[in-house]
């Protein structure tokens, strides 16, 4: 058994412009539970994980707590906290808000709230990487062959087997990923990813492999194929029973 916990921090913080709703993205329904309900119901379903943390904006924060952890009763989410202006800012808020409660040694799972497709054998795989190495992140293989572009020329083309598409969860012990934030919040480096502020400190990261499945829901399309991977998943547990 683990002396160090799992915990889970969700940063559901975004504006979700792109999805042309009148509400924000996370709280759209994927097969009749909103999104960022049923990405914490993974994390709450899981016994590997011991507590969650929202990031959420200020002004949500009644409509979340109502609609969302009290009406699915998550008795793990230990906390709905502010986010930020950026995503690196809500994350930063969210390892401050935990910090009394946690243990350098606890792994925490920096995960997507609209990235609800998740599975338990990726969270395995990353907090048993996250405590052997600075830090564990999901990613798939690149399908595409990528142009390095500028002023809509391009420069180059990267070797496409040396690509791999970053996703979440993203898990790092307690102690990595707060001093990486803190080094970049101190010298005002705004990343693309939390793994970019480990790495950039010089951290080892390790890949999980992911799946192709575990989408971020950022468009009407992709909660159109959310529903399709939903209702796929479905059939094949049927099929197995």
């Amino acid at each position: 058994m683990f002396l160090f916990k799992s915990i889970a921090l969700i940063p559901a913080a975004g504006m979700g412009k792109r999805m042309g709703a009148s509400i924000n993205k996370q709280y759209l329904h994927l097969d009749g539970m909103p999104i960022v309900a049923r990405t914490i119901s993974v994390f709450e379903r899981s016994p590997l994980i011991d507590a969650i943390y929202l990031v959420i904006p200020a002004e949500e924060i009644p409509y979340c707590r109502e609609h969302v952890v009290e009406a699915y009763n998550f008795s793990k989410v230990a906390a709905i906290i502010p986010g930020g202006k950026e995503r690196q800012h809500s994350v930063m808020n969210g390892l401050r808000g935990m910090s009394e409660h946690v243990s350098d040694g606890d792994v925490i799972l920096i995960h997507d709230g609209v990235r609800p497709l998740i599975t338990e054998e990726v969270l395995r795989e990353s907090i048993e990487v996250a405590r052997s190495h600075d830090g564990a992140v999901v990613a798939v293989p690149a399908k595409d062959t990528i142009k390095s572009v500028k002023n809509s020329i391009i420069t180059g083309t990267p070797d496409r087997h040396t690509l791999w598409q970053a996703q979440t969860p993203q898990a790092f012990r307690y102690s990595v990923i707060y001093s990486a934030h803190q080094a970049a919040e101190t010298e005002h480096y705004l990343g693309t990813d939390d793994s970019s502020l480990v790495e950039r400190t010089g951290g080892l990261m390790r890949i999980v492999q992911g799946d192709y499945h575990n989408i971020k829901i950022t468009t009407s399309e992709d909660l159109v194929l959310a529903e399709a991977f939903l209702a796929f998943a479905h059939k094949e547990r049927i099929h197995n029973v």
